[in-house]
């Protein structure tokens, strides 16, 4: 009972006075940053380890760290039992893949040897967390919570299939099915904010003439409109209230570059000019307020204009109003991951509209971060500097993914050269230890022993098995199946209510992408006018070739094309090819009449 009670009480302080009775301010605990030096004091001085989680955009973390954490008494506690540690969350992808399910702000206690004693969710008013550290003073015996099953889910047997068993792929689907909210769009819960992997879900069975995920995405699509600055363009993380009118404020990079990415999929697929525009807007505030000198991309921009206040006024005010009052600060930190977000984005953003100014810019920022987080073998670093952290996952796949999506969009070699060293480099460092299945988020093995994480292996397997079909190679086949192994785990896949990203995964795993091939002379500008088109042709799973015969052969020669005068396109599949283009037009509508049968069979 008395565990029970340990759950139970600090969640009934909610509702309780935000106070404590003393008075607040600034906080005057000592933070310190991340690391196992951390533990070691905490065995010499008794004391457990407190860390904040947070992010420098953050409203509730300003507001925390003014009245929770300037609070007297629990500066007090904190300084008596507990060693203070805070990290910015943006900074170490290895937490805050760990404990994305805690925050923003994330509170864990751990006792000195790593063991996880209480997890806490968001914004603690001071007097729950003088509650809270009091109680682990006088009981340190950790608290069991329900992640607790992803601990260990991947000691599963090695051996295991990279496929979903029946049962669960059917509980995936009806799970898919029910937790989309038919009323307003989005999924069934107080927060609405684009799932990505449940809108691009939604596409590839819409384009597969699927009449039910077609209709979901657009009314999430539709929904999430409303989290479009009016004024400033840029996408708002998500609202409250169950409704798409209560926003909040933040704009966070991977925000910006996975809401234009889905909307530019999302005009082709449907060619609704709001999606376009809505990608367009995106596109123009990262230009002007996350965008360096330098062509790269900063982090995020806070949704307060002064920390801790509210900024509801302020974003209800025109351009001028706004800069008349300041502008929110933006974190001009320099992350290769958010980087590969981006560059991403812009690729299918140009894909989309043809413009070579996209492209351009996403070609750009790539050679910034080569040049300046690049390791040896194909890796990349998070920051500029990261003297005994890192490397993280995240930062070498987002990286990976963006030299894929660069390769389709110019044709160049050199990209998919980058993808493949990049896999590489991912299956030599990050692969699971002892032939668990997965890949984990960092190679450091510290306190906390690395586990894999669900996003980063539904990236991986589906950035892999693409790369496989691009260079033919079964080694990148291999990492997918590898990642999938963990998705593939039941504890896994159902752990959240619902995970359409590793149904996308699998569904990507069974079947060739959607193939063109434009075959002519890069500076024919019918083989250009060619490319472009097939890069407009509607899919999120796609592989689109540019081969020009002078750079010798396609680095899986998996079809045969005739050898003629004029440029051609080719829509290929199971190793077959259609007849060929030679006009945008004529491509256009074959992959019309080919989309059309696809979606009777």
């Amino acid at each position: 009972m008395r565990r029970h009670l340990r759950l139970v009480v600090p969640l009934a302080l909610v509702a309780l006075a935000t106070g404590a009775g003393g008075a607040t301010g600034p906080s005057s605990i000592a933070w310190q940053g991340w690391s196992d030096a951390v533990f070691e004091q905490a065995k010499r001085e008794k004391k457990l380890v407190l860390l904040d989680l947070g992010a420098v955009w953050c409203h509730w973390c300003h507001v925390m760290d003014r009245e929770t954490y300037g609070h007297a008494r629990v500066a007090a506690l904190v300084a008596s039992h507990y060693v203070p540690v805070r990290v910015d969350q943006d900074a170490r992808p290895d937490l805050s893949r760990r404990y994305e399910d805690y925050g923003w702000p994330a509170t864990v206690v751990f006792d000195a040897e790593g063991r996880e004693i209480v997890k806490l969710r968001g914004y603690v008013p001071a007097r729950r967390m003088i509650a809270v550290l009091e109680e682990i003073i006088a009981d340190p015996s950790p608290v069991v919570y329900r992640d607790r099953i992803l601990e260990d889910a991947d000691a599963a047997d090695p051996g295991a299939a990279s496929s979903l068993s029946p049962a669960v792929r059917e509980e995936l689907q009806r799970r898919y099915l029910a937790t989309h909210d038919a009323r307003l769009g989005g999924l069934v819960q107080p927060h609405k904010y684009l799932d990505w992997n449940t809108v691009e879900y939604g596409l590839l069975r819409a384009g597969q003439g699927q009449i039910k995920p077609r209709s979901m995405a657009r009314q999430t699509l539709d929904g999430a409109l409303n989290l479009i600055d009016p004024v400033w363009g840029g996408a708002y993380q998500y609202s409250t209230h169950g409704d798409w009118k209560h926003v909040h404020f933040e704009k966070i990079m991977q925000v910006q570059a996975e809401s234009l990415r889905l909307y530019a999929l999302a005009y082709l697929e449907f060619g609704d000019a709001r999606y376009l525009r809505a990608a367009e807007a995106i596109h123009r505030y990262v230009k002007v307020f996350l965008a360096s000198p330098d062509g790269v991309f900063y982090a995020s921009q806070d949704a307060d204009l002064v920390k801790g206040e509210h900024s509801a006024a302020y974003f209800a005010l025109d351009d001028a109003g706004r800069r008349r009052l300041g502008i929110p600060a933006v974190d001009t930190r320099v992350y290769a991951r958010e980087n590969g977000w981006m560059i991403t984005a812009l690729a299918t953003l140009g894909a989309a509209t043809g413009k070579p100014a996209h492209v351009h810019e996403a070609r750009v920022a790539a050679g910034w971060i080569i040049a300046n987080r690049a390791m040896p073998g194909g890796g990349f670093r998070h920051d500029a500097e990261e003297t005994g952290v890192g490397p993280y996952l995240d930062d070498t796949l987002a990286m990976g993914r963006a030299f894929l999506a660069l390769h389709a969009a110019t044709g160049e070699r050199v990209w998919l050269d980058r993808a493949e060293a990049a896999a590489r480099f991912i299956d030599q460092h990050f692969r699971n230890d002892g032939d668990r299945p997965g890949y984990v988020s960092t190679v450091r093995r510290g306190v906390l022993r690395p586990r894999p994480n669900v996003e980063e292996n539904i990236a991986l397997a589906r950035f892999t098995n693409l790369l496989a079909h691009y260079a033919g190679e079964a080694q990148y086949r291999a990492i997918a199946e590898q990642a999938m192994r963990y998705l593939a785990i039941d504890d896994v896949a159902l752990y959240r209510n619902t995970e359409p990203g590793i149904l996308l995964g699998e569904a990507e795993l069974r079947r060739a992408p959607t193939h063109l091939t434009v075959v002519g002379r890069k500076g024919d500008p019918d083989a250009r006018a060619l490319h472009r088109k097939a890069l407009r042709v509607a899919g999120v799973y796609r592989r689109i070739e540019w081969w020009d015969r002078s750079e010798g052969p396609l680095r899986n020669p998996d079809v045969r094309y005739p050898e003629l005068v004029r440029a051609a396109a080719y829509l290929c599949a199971d190793g077959r090819c259609s007849l060929p283009a030679h006009t945008s037009e004529d491509l256009g509508r074959l992959a019309d009449r080919t989309r059309r049968a696809g979606s009777k069979n």
